[in-house]
């Protein structure tokens, strides 16, 4: 126990704080290190800083021991107060794909192991993308095990390679052109319908955005919708609770488009007529009940056939809302700030490909000059 008062005032910080301790400690390699603490006020503040620090060195030497599964559950019940709780349950459901690597003590984990766990996971019948989900979140993971516990995964950990598929096709991105779009929309008769895929397509929400839509969300006078909840599809009509966006950015406030803006007034004159009707009904569900998150889907099965026009997927018409700006000339800043991304890469590397026309003008703006 070596505990000091620091004898240059200059030193002290602001709030007078001198105390401090310098111990020699143990490291998980077993190399003998000697660590200097932050000042403390008091005598006695240092010494309980010092018997903290050593109990966490302890820790951490005990957990020479730990292995894989101890380390996800650790990392679970840390995530139970940092994320939300549809978030947190995404990472639950990917726990059978660590399975394989839960025997394994955390000190021995090596490349050898990783190519084990990667081969297991290439025979899932799984997209690649997904599969790389699965890695970025083991990587996550052990990046929590290096922070909480000091394990070092350097020597592992950039010898992990993403997974790729040689005989891989890229997928086109689905999206209704605005000619499509309105060939579809011509054939919906539902005016409830008719606003929300209005709504999907115009204001590029998804799907669980357009779900948390009540009617004081709407403001008539502003032209504007605001966007500050949403009901994920993980839950149902019966069983629901509304949850912050998926991120701080995707809280916005859009201008509604005037087609839509004029279907919406006409819908909410129905609503309204009801006898108990409240301004937290929902816009697209049935009064206090959120509609069924399959719906649209059915819904829009049906409407394609009638109409002849291929069926994309609901999250299809946020890409067709954003093909839709992009061709019109929207920069990739406006567009990122109204699908509420968080970063302008997220928009460039989704829709990079549909650029290439904006990217055409910059050299003919070049030329012109």
């Amino acid at each position: 126990m070596a505990v000091y008062q620091e004898k240059n005032k200059n030193k002290w910080t602001k709030d007078g704080r001198s105390w401090y301790f310098r111990t020699p400690y143990v490291d998980l390699t077993g190399k003998r290190k000697q660590y200097w603490s932050c000042f403390y006020l008091t005598k006695k503040e240092a010494q309980e800083g010092e018997r903290q620090f050593l109990a966490s060195v302890k820790n951490k030497v005990d957990n020479t021991s730990m292995t894989f599964e101890e380390l996800c559950s650790a990392f679970y019940k840390h995530q139970e107060e940092e994320v939300k709780e549809t978030t947190l349950q995404t990472y639950k459901d990917r726990k059978p794909f660590l399975e394989y690597l839960y025997h394994i003590k955390l000190v021995d984990f090596n490349i050898n192991h990783f190519e084990m766990w990667k081969k297991k996971i290439n025979e899932k019948k799984i997209a690649t993308s997904y599969k790389n989900d699965i890695l970025k979140f083991l990587k996550a993971i052990l990046n929590f095990g290096t922070k909480r516990y000091n394990f070092n995964f350097t020597a592992v950990y950039n010898q992990m390679k993403n997974f790729k598929d040689p005989n891989g096709i890229k997928k086109d991105m689905d999206y209704y052109t605005h000619e499509e779009f309105l060939q579809f929309i011509s054939y919906e008769t539902d005016l409830k319908y008719k606003c929300l895929f209005e709504t999907l397509y115009y204001c590029g929400l998804r799907n669980g955005e357009m779900r948390g839509i009540t009617w004081e969300d709407i403001d008539f006078n502003k032209k504007t919708i605001s966007i500050n909840k949403q009901i994920p599809t993980r839950y149902t009509s019966k069983n629901w609770k509304f949850t912050s966006p998926k991120t701080k950015n995707s809280i916005r406030t859009l201008p509604i488009p005037n087609i839509l803006l004029e279907h919406l007034k006409i819908l909410y004159s129905k609503e309204s007529q009801y006898k108990n009707f409240k301004s937290t009904w929902f816009v697209f569900g049935q009064a206090d009940v959120p509609i069924v998150a399959d719906n649209p889907s059915y819904r829009q099965e049906v409407i394609c056939k009638n109409a002849n026009i291929k069926k994309i997927r609901i999250h299809d018409f946020r890409h067709s809302c954003a093909s839709l700006l992009i061709n019109k000339g929207a920069n990739v800043t406006i567009v990122a700030k109204y699908l509420g991304h968080t970063k302008i890469d997220e928009t460039l590397n989704t829709y990079t490909h549909m650029f290439g026309s904006a990217l055409d003008q910059v050299v003919d703006l070049i030329n012109n000059l």
